[in-house]
């Protein structure tokens, strides 16, 4: 009798069990909040088979709202937001409203180039900083010949000055090289809103890195790259580059002037004239393409608090929109995208394509075992 009963008891357990492991394996899809960070790789889901399926990529897109005077919008919500991808409307899986804080990577090049304005690049970088929210976060990079960290990602804005100040002189301009390093490795490691800030005549010397491999990058962001392009052409210095184009003195003159020494390509010099026209267009297409913004500093750069004031109020005013696109693409593969919001009189301003990006192991499924108590 005793036997009995415990017997009996057991298979109350194994059958409260079994139900418990088929409840664990039907957990409806995890639903994101408002202030919850997107996932690296897409949506974790359990469906009834007990499979786990990762194989999802969730676009995200930063985007500004102004009204016809240009003033912020920063009253919306989810369901003001239409996304269209290819001209298919897409499902908003993600939504992140204007006062979540951002993080900036500011760029500064330090190049021969820019030694007499340097100071000037400095005081103004201070004064974009001082804009800033206490909870926003600042990232520093100066690059020259070689890119240098000197502050990582934070909101203390005492140190933030110091770091700025105590930036020092670099010789040569590799841009692409720096501009790739922060697009594949820095922005990956920060989570959330976030922004490129980038200082520099655009005239790059080395032959590393071009300029379409760079914009294809770019393309793949999930952050906005504003750039103020400010112009160090010496006129008198481009008329002797071409008088002594080719001569052996000319390496001679670059090791005494404080200007970039003349870009080549293929072996043939170029007029500076030329290379800086170059920067120029780079520039003002690698922030088209990000949905940032384009500045042109004068001479004396009296233009820069009046740039760093837009570009701290417009990151201020940013949604972030994510969705996972459907139909699903190839790696590498150019989608036009478009945002909408469903008010008059509004303008809105975001990417308008983006690449797909590879993913590791993006088609990964594994079984699970049943839970056993």
């Amino acid at each position: 009798m005793i036997k009995a009963k415990l017997t009996l008891a057991s298979v109350v357990c194994l059958l409260l069990a079994s139900a418990a492991a088929n409840v664990s394996q039907t957990r409806t899809r995890r639903v994101l909040t408002n202030n919850e960070p997107p996932p690296a790789q897409g949506l974790i889901e359990l469906a009834d088979g007990e499979v786990l399926r990762t194989d999802t990529t969730l676009v995200m897109l930063p985007v500004s709202v102004k009204d016809r005077n240009g003033r912020a919008v920063k009253d919306l919500a989810k369901e003001h937001f239409k996304i269209y991808e290819e001209g298919v409307e897409q499902q908003v899986a993600y939504f992140a409203p204007v006062d979540e804080p951002f993080t900036v990577v500011l760029m500064l090049d330090t190049s021969s180039s820019v030694w007499k304005k340097l100071d000037k690049i400095k005081n103004a970088a201070v004064r974009f900083v001082d804009h800033l929210r206490l909870s926003d976060r600042v990232m520093v990079i100066s690059f020259a010949h070689r890119m240098t960290i000197h502050c990582e990602p934070t909101d203390d804005l005492e140190r933030l000055r110091k770091t700025i100040h105590s930036v020092g002189k670099g010789m040569s301009t590799h841009l692409y090289a720096a501009l790739q390093n922060v697009m594949t490795k820095q922005l990956t490691k920060i989570k959330g809103r976030k922004a490129v800030v980038l200082f520099t005549d655009g005239v790059d010397e080395s032959s590393d890195q071009t300029a379409g491999e760079t914009l294809h990058y770019a393309e793949e962001l999930d952050a906005l790259v504003y750039t103020i392009r400010f112009d160090t052409y010496d006129e008198r210095l481009d008329a002797i580059m071409q008088a002594q184009k080719g001569a052996a003195s000319l390496a001679d003159l670059f090791r005494r002037v404080t200007l970039p020494a003349p870009p080549t390509s293929g072996g043939k010099s170029k007029s500076l004239a030329d290379a800086y026209e170059r920067g120029r267009r780079y520039l003002h297409d690698l922030a088209a393409v990000t949905g940032g913004r384009y500045f042109e500093a004068n001479q004396n750069l009296r233009d820069l608090d009046q740039a760093f004031a837009r570009i701290a109020e417009e990151l201020r005013c940013q949604y972030s929109l994510g969705y996972y696109p459907h139909p699903p693409g190839r790696a590498g593969e150019r989608r036009r995208v478009r945002v909408r919001v469903e008010r008059p009189d509004i303008a809105v301003n975001s990417r308008g394509s983006y690449i797909l990006q590879s993913q590791p192991s993006t088609s990964k499924t594994r079984r699970l075992s049943p839970r056993v108590h």
